[in-house]
């Protein structure tokens, strides 16, 4: 008989470690690298609860283009929205490697961003950074350009709070 994989204890595992290390100082990795559409992002771990596979949405009539819909996770719902499309790239595919973030609980806000896919854990503190725009622009060893998500920043938005049509 095989063991049962439960993918919420594996998570919290994750995220234990990842606050152990942070606690015990030193080289840590504390962003988490997406893709959304064909640019690289860098997330805080801090800013996220969960990341899941796209769970079953229920449509919202009159809503603008990014808005994927609700989410039930776990009993409690959850904006969906297409990061992809809202900052103007093309919708992301709602399968396969597609990802959802969860809004990390500090912000009280039950919101979930549909990445095209994870690409794991990145330590950038060593990596040459820059400013353009007013946003923070990363380039890792191999010359790849990541741009930085500031959760907090995206939730306040008033386009983002404006999902009606």
């Amino acid at each position: 008989m095989s063991k049962r994989f439960n993918l919420r204890e594996f998570q919290q595992s994750v995220l234990d470690r990842l606050q152990a290390q942070v606690a015990g100082g030193g080289d840590h990795a504390s962003t988490l690298g997406v893709q959304v559409g064909q640019e690289y992002w860098l997330v805080d771990m801090v800013d996220i609860s969960e990341v899941l596979p796209l769970p079953p949405l229920t449509t919202v009539p009159l809503t603008k283009s990014w808005y994927c819909g609700v989410a039930n996770v776990r009993g409690n719902l959850y904006s969906i929205v297409d990061l992809g499309v809202y900052m103007g790239g093309a919708p992301t595919p709602h399968e396969g490697q597609s990802r959802v973030l969860l809004a990390g609980q500090k912000f009280a806000f039950n919101a979930g961003l549909l990445v095209s896919r994870v690409l794991g854990l990145r330590n950038a503190t060593e990596w040459e950074r820059s400013e353009q725009d007013g946003e923070v622009r990363l380039k890792d060893g191999s010359g790849q350009v990541w741009r930085k998500l500031e959760l907090a920043q995206l939730l306040q938005q008033p386009e983002f709070l404006q999902i009606g049509a």
